[in-house]
């Protein structure tokens, strides 16, 4: 044997690429360092530089010599064996690995690596996998130590799932030896090939190890290493101060897919506007509801309009894929509401108006967004686009004036699909409750004419009138139509809030009589939901408040919170949120709000008309008939709710007659199935009868969804919506904002105390605290009841808050992102709901 004595075995950096003599981690380093990777300096003592009997001081001189040239220490001493790193065995954890050695101590410290080799662990793994051993011990690197920030660990495909389109990095402060070695877990960040950020820790950029650019420079890094090796690598780096360098790399030895096809179709998802019917989780069930839903109701929509039947034919996928289903959260595929709304006549100049009507938060980019459109017509075909155009609006001008016959014939047809009575279904067998089911798609989806039809020339006349009075008179021309806007008496959505009023009324100052509704409200628990006993008056009620409370219920008993999602809590089955509302409001002296105007609505027109007399009769015309059409909007949204009600309770039937055939666990674990399936296993053409099987895998996946944080409002996707992963949400609202804005929608001011509501079915508001959801719908109603303000994160001008709040002449203002974290109950803020400007007077923790 050789000794550094007689000849120097010292191999520096550029010098080791001989795997034979310096190992294979010295030779894949030597390779990266000749590529121009920034890899801290070492050299090589080879195998043959280590004699059985150990080093002599001359040897021992020599090392200590050659690490003094690499800088003041510490270093680094760590193995590197011929089939060390390699592509089939990467001998990982196997040799030791010393790190913070001090100058004195190198040469001891590169013997014991050496006899590392001899180890019975590493015979064993080496016998295990088939290795021939063909070295003593393996080769010796002294490195300078890097005075790390951060470190650890990236792998260039995902090695555990095989993914070739993903980048994994696991990040600690300071050194990375202890994540390599297992004690700390470390924080795991996600990359796509692109570079952009599919996963990250929970916490606020700079808490966390790595920066947006630190991760930038770890990307281009990956793929340059990958590159350079031809074959996907297990990457150890670490940061100091400024700079990121390479610390070793080897082949990931697992098995790998092969690298997905480059898919670069975009889709773009929006929940702005549907997130008011679908907030949050919504069950599988409730999405292939609302699916052919929209896709049955749009269909119908184009042929009222005059779409060509052909063309309607021709996007029936489009039609059928109007939502997605994200994490269990329901959106717009904005793509295609652009692609259907591109069918219908004069979309290219009128897409700004058409994208109002969506309620979209952001409309798409031009660019896009002409990619989609039909190209503009020229010639005789141009004429023909303004023939389709003026035929589109004769349609709408008939249809306008058949409305009122054509809601009667709606409501009649509807009464007539849902005139089986809710205590029947139970005694239904499966079939008869599918055909219940058959019955609401083929008589009112398929048919479903006045709402649509409504829906649109609401539009139409809410924005043409808000333009025309914002043209004709400015501000003081918005600020009359927002409070002419009001209901005129007969809004539906207004009785809920009257009657629980009406029902406060009759317990106010009878404390007895208020805890005797406590003691009923107690009884309804999840496990003794008794309303018929409520009904029968057991807890010694007045009769009067009991038969106005059943009145409620049997009414408006669907008009629950969420209330379009199927697996809602009804108010027949839980009044609780009601009889909160009622308590709440009769502890409440009489409301204090101002609510007598100074000038009723045609005095309000006359005086900013005046001297106009043409200008005052079109205004007053064009008002009148957007009142009505928002009127007749909010009542047929509640004929929705009917059916959507129904629908829930034939459902629930069938719920429970699987589970008495053992077929699901549980009545409610039909939601978790598509309506496809439940239909499939009641008429046969089912793809799989484990019912069981799929609502344990979906429950399963709502639990991981529930952990998540929410999606952002717009979200794209390059390729397969499959390729979908949760970002975690990173807040952008400054909390200590004093003043926000959103969007005005029902004229007032109001200075009180804020009560921040993110589940309604467990919350109630005192008199004139002021609500601030993220959003509501008319289950929410019972709290508007007490509230002297709104403030509500999503929603438009024609969303349900605003206009309950116009009928209600409550203050409100919608559209403020960020109200639920930036307002805390207890606040006291002031709400603006002309402007939508909203204050912060005082914070809840300010003595």
């Amino acid at each position: 044997m050789v000794t550094l004595a007689t000849r120097s075995d010292v191999l520096a950096m550029g010098d080791a690429t001989n795997t034979l003599e310096a190992g294979g981690k010295a030779a894949a380093l030597a390779k990266l360092i000749a590529a121009g990777f920034n890899v801290p300096a070492f050299y090589v003592l080879p195998q043959v530089s280590f004699p059985d009997s150990g080093l002599p001081d001359a040897s021992r001189d020599e090392i200590r010599t050659a690490a003094a040239k690499l800088g003041p220490g510490p270093y680094a001493v760590r193995s590197s064996a011929v089939d060390e790193d390699g592509a089939e065995h990467s001998h990982a954890g196997q040799f030791l690995s010393v790190l913070n050695v001090k100058l004195a101590d190198v040469a001891s410290e590169a013997e014991r690596v050496y006899a590392s080799g001899r180890a019975e662990s590493v015979e064993a793994y080496r016998l295990q996998s088939g290795i021939v051993v063909t070295e003593a011990g393996p080769s010796v690197i002294v490195q300078q130590m890097v005075s790390a920030r951060c470190a650890g660990v990236l792998f260039t495909a995902e090695p555990v799932s095989g993914r070739r389109d993903r980048i994994v990095v696991s990040a600690t402060h300071g050194l990375g030896d202890r994540l390599v070695g297992g004690e700390v877990d470390g924080e795991a960040y996600v990359l796509d090939r692109d570079g952009e950020t599919i996963a990250r820790p929970d916490g606020m950029e700079g808490a966390l190890c790595l920066s947006d650019d630190d991760l930038a420079q770890l990307h281009q890094l990956a793929l340059a290493v990958e590159e350079a090796a031809g074959h996907p690598q297990d990457i150890e780096w670490a940061f100091d101060a400024n700079t990121l360098y390479l610390l070793q790399s080897r082949p990931i030895t697992t098995t790998l897919r092969p690298m997905p096809v480059a898919d670069q179709q975009l889709a773009i998802f929006d929940n702005s506007n549907i997130v008011e019917s679908y907030p949050g989780q919504v069950s599988p069930l409730t999405f292939s509801f609302a699916q052919y839903v929209y896709a049955r109701v749009y269909r119908r929509f184009l042929e009222i309009l005059g779409v060509n039947g052909v063309m309607i034919r021709d996007n029936r996928v489009v039609l059928d894929n109007m939502l997605a289903r994200l994490n269990g959260r329901v959106y717009y595929n904005l793509l295609n509401w652009y692609r259907a709304l591109a069918l219908l006549p004069g979309y290219r100049t009128n897409r700004d108006f058409m994208e109002t009507m969506m309620g979209v938060g952001e409309p798409l980019p031009a660019e896009v967004a002409d990619r989609l459109a039909p190209q503009p017509a020229s010639g005789f075909a141009k004429l023909g686009e303004y023939g389709r155009i003026a035929a589109t609006g004769a349609r709408l001008v008939w249809a306008g004036i058949c409305l009122p016959r054509t809601i009667r014939t709606f409501d009649k047809r509807l009464n007539g699909a849902l005139a089986t009575e809710r205590n029947r279904l139970g005694d239904l067998p499966l079939t008869a409750l599918a055909h219940e089911y058959r019955q609401i798609e083929s008589r009112l989806l398929d048919d479903w004419d006045a709402p649509l039809i409504n829906d649109f020339l609401c539009m139409i006349a809410f924005g043409a009138s808000r333009k025309l009075l914002e043209r004709w008179s400015g501000t003081e021309g918005l600020a009359l139509h927002n409070a002419l806007m009001i209901g005129q008496g007969d809004l539906i959505s207004a009785e809920p809030p009257r009657l629980i009023a009406e029902m406060a009324d009759r317990l106010r100052g009878d404390e007895e009589a208020i805890a005797r509704v406590e003691v009923a409200l107690a009884s309804f628990d999840s496990s003794t939901l008794d309303w018929a006993g409520w009904t029968r008056n057991e807890h010694g009620l007045d009769d009067q408040f009991v038969r106005l409370a059943t009145e409620y219920v049997a009414r408006f008993g669907d008009r629950c919170t969420e209330e379009l999602k199927l697996e809602s809590i009804t108010l027949d089955e839980d009044p609780s949120p009601l009889l909160k509302s009622i308590i709440a409001a009769a502890r409440q002296p009489v409301s204090a709000k101002s609510q007598t105007p100074e000038t009723g609505p045609e005095a309000q027109i006359t005086h900013l008309f005046e001297g106009h007399f043409l200008k005052r009769v079109v205004a007053r015309q064009v008002l009148h008939w957007a009142k009505a059409r928002v009127r007749d909007r909010e009542n047929l949204r509640f004929e929705r709710t009917r059916v959507f009600g129904h629908a829930r309770q034939v459902f629930l039937a069938m719920g429970r007659q699987m589970h008495a055939l053992n077929a699901i666990d549980g009545p409610r674990d039909i939601f978790y199935l598509t309506v496809a399936e439940v239909l499939g296993a009641i008429e046969g053409n089912a793809v799989s009868s484990d019912l069981k099987g799929l609502v344990a895998v979906r429950r399963a996946e709502e639990q991981t969804h529930r952990a998540l944080a929410e999606p952002g409002e717009r979200i794209e996707v390059r390729g397969a919506c499959l390729s979908f992963v949760q970002l975690s949400a990173r807040s952008t609202e400054d909390d200590n904002a004093a003043v926000g804005s959103g969007t005005g929608c029902s004229a007032g001011t109001v200075v009180a105390r804020a009560k921040v509501v993110t589940d309604p079915h467990d919350a109630h508001l005192d008199a004139g605290e002021i609500l601030v959801a993220r959003h509501t719908d008319p289950g929410w109603i019972a709290l508007f009841a007490n509230a002297g303000g709104i403030v509500v994160e999503r929603g438009s001008l024609l969303s349900h808050s605003a206009i309950v709040a116009r009928e209600m002449g409550i203050p409100c203002v919608v559209g403020l992102k960020g109200a639920t974290s930036w307002l805390k109950t207890g606040d006291e803020i002031e709400v603006d709901g002309a402007t939508g400007v909203v204050k912060v007077v005082r914070r809840a923790d300010e003595v």
